[in-house]
């Protein structure tokens, strides 16, 4: 097997996971509570009833569309299917049960369950459905854009389409598409250089987009410059994708960055998964803590996932 695809890929899904993980006992922690009592390393049983290494959704809706993208004939409707068996059986889950689902993402699977249409007409398309559902899930669409050398135009408008799944508005379309930029160019050169020129690239290639307003702090100026207090970690989308590439940008590990991510309090699993897959992107799968590799639940499953993927994809 291809060792440099495979931990590639490996790397961002482990290195995601993990965040996921750190961050799921605080999420909805405010800063201020975090900052007297900061995360430190990965401990279970805090707002949700589940052991220390438990993924969110943020992880299960990412394996789901990973197993459907290793089929050679794989369809919008599987990933969605995946979905579903995801929040009505706990599969793709670490404790076999669906604990955490966002508003956004529900709406969309419901909507889809009732027959709303085909599996990219059911995401929100209005203002108020920008939600960071899609951008937490959207890098597995990334690796295999990347492992499948695709062109450019077909990496963003399978990108889109997979946001669209969910939230569909031009936001957070945006803010998935902001991010492939980024991974993308972090995978061929992991620098800190090359997520400053994922964001040159990106502003080029989307600069037309009316939406691109919201994400000027992106691409005036340098984010790392910010301080904490600038820095929102809500679960609004152009909040996450600021936050994670703030605290990528602002440190030196992949430890050091994902605990920052989580104590900035809020919505701190999926602000933490986010950095983490751009962590592990940048640093490298050793990166990752042994320590908290071996708390990852089902860390085996997710890597097998993983490898099977890589073989699916004609780099074994």
């Amino acid at each position: 097997m291809n060792k440099t695809i495979n931990e590639t890929v490996r790397s961002v899904m482990i290195g995601h996971a993990v965040g996921d993980a750190l961050g799921v006992p605080v999420e909805f922690c405010s800063r201020e509570e975090l900052l007297e009592k900061p995360v430190t390393d990965m401990v279970g049983y805090g707002v949700y009833d589940v052991p220390a290494g438990a993924w969110s959704d943020d992880t299960s809706m990412s394996l789901c569309a990973l197993d459907a993208l290793r089929r050679e004939d794989w369809k919008w409707e599987h990933i969605m299917a995946n979905f579903i068996a995801w929040l009505e059986k706990g599969e793709y889950s670490p404790i076999g049960e669906c604990f955490d689902v966002g508003r956004g993402c529900l709406d969309a699977i419901l909507s889809y369950c009732r027959g709303g249409g085909n599996a990219l007409s059911c995401g929100g398309v209005g203002e108020y459905s920008n939600g960071n559902g899609s951008l937490m899930r959207i890098h597995p669409f990334v690796l295999y854009a990347y492992a499948n050398r695709l062109p450019l135009d077909e990496q963003l408008a399978l990108v889109d389409d997979g946001s669209k799944m969910t939230h569909a508005h031009e936001r957070s379309r945006l803010a998935c598409l902001i991010y492939t930029f980024v991974l993308d160019i972090l995978l061929r050169d992991p620098s800190k250089d090359a997520v400053r020129q994922g964001l040159k690239a990106a502003a080029e290639h989307l600069g037309e987009c009316g939406e691109m307003t919201h994400y000027k702090r992106l691409f005036e100026g340098d984010i790392a410059s910010l301080q904490s207090c600038d820095i929102k970690s809500s679960g609004y989308v152009v909040d996450t994708l600021e936050a994670a590439l703030w605290c990528l940008l602002t440190t030196e590990s992949y430890k050091e960055c994902v605990i920052r991510a989580v104590n900035l309090g809020g919505d701190s699993d999926t602000t933490a998964a986010v950095a983490g897959g751009l962590a592990g992107a940048l640093y490298g799968y050793g990166s990752i803590p042994e320590e908290w590799k071996g708390k990852l639940m089902k860390r085996d499953y997710i890597e097998e996932l993983c490898d099977r993927a890589v073989k699916a994809w004609g780099n074994a």
